[in-house]
């Protein structure tokens, strides 16, 4: 069966990074055009990384505030769902910082949950319409179930049951290129995180630590700290077995609790064997 759209998901510190680049490097291999996009990337086709919305009223606004640079934003910005995207780290770097401030608070991940939604899934859709016409086999990292995950789960406390409608809402957006989704597993979500901690900035640690215990989740959980965030961890990947367990796309679960490249990588191949993405399928 052919795909143009591989996924990869699982929970920070799983091995999501270095699965995207082996199955990168398989596909190359086998001589199939693939392009990988990993978590933070600005030019990710169907997600939105650092990218603000603005009501018409606050972009005329923001224009104003910022005459000096009008022509940059408005060269810059997408009109969009009766408002203006505009990528705020693409702009350059004499932006002055009062600008950033504004434009964290209308990042599309600050936004509202049912906003959020409308506007990520109108991406994923017009990605899909593109990518149906492409020779190329796309790799996500990360941003089909974290994503809603995060800002459902822990930064809104959405029910499961909200959060599974805007998965299943992206899964059938993507249907016609006949996705694949891998899943990478761990044993122990304890010893896994802690290893990602050790391994990561402090910046990274901190910031993440922060954010999964001071949002909506983490302060009815009455959570803390590196513990707390554990905690937050396991209530997610259940979150995500569930969701797993409700989709019809093609998935695998691989355990990757050893950490060992070469038997994990052995695993890929098997798995894109069994289902062969096909040189050419345009």
């Amino acid at each position: 069966m052919d795909t143009k759209l591989i996924l990869i998901e699982g929970l920070p510190g799983s091995g999501k990074s270095t699965t995207a680049e082996l199955v990168h490097n398989i596909l190359r291999k086998n001589g199939i055009e693939a392009d990988v996009y990993y978590e933070g990337d600005l030019d990710h086709p169907a997600d939105f990384e650092s990218v603000a919305y603005f009501t018409n009223e606050e972009w005329h606004l923001l224009l104003e505030e910022f005459s000096s640079f009008r022509e940059r934003f408005a060269a810059k910005s997408i009109s969009e769902d009766n408002g203006f995207l505009l990528p705020y780290k693409k702009l350059g770097s004499d932006i002055p910082d009062a600008f950033y401030e504004i434009a964290f608070k209308h990042d599309i991940y600050e936004l509202p949950f049912e906003q959020n939604i409308r506007l990520i899934t109108q991406k994923w859709t017009r990605f899909a319409r593109q990518a149906e016409n492409s020779k190329k086999v796309h790799i996500f990292e990360c941003c089909f179930i974290q994503n809603p995950i995060t800002i459902g789960m822990i930064k809104y406390g959405a029910p499961q049951t909200k959060i599974l409608d805007y998965v299943l809402a992206l899964e059938n957006s993507v249907k016609k290129l006949n996705p694949m989704l891998i899943y990478i597993n761990q044993d122990n979500v304890d010893y896994s995180f802690k290893k990602a901690v050790k391994e990561r900035p402090k910046s990274w640690s901190e910031g993440f630590i922060n954010y999964y215990t001071q949002q909506v989740y983490g302060k009815q959980n009455h959570l803390s700290g590196e513990e707390g965030t554990i905690k937050v961890l396991k209530a997610r990947r259940k979150a995500e077995e569930e969701i797993l367990k409700r989709l019809s796309i093609r998935k695998a679960v691989i355990n990757n609790s050893a950490y060992d490249e070469l038997s994990h990588e052995t695993a890929l191949e098997n798995i894109l064997n069994t289902h062969p993405v096909r040189k050419g399928n345009g």
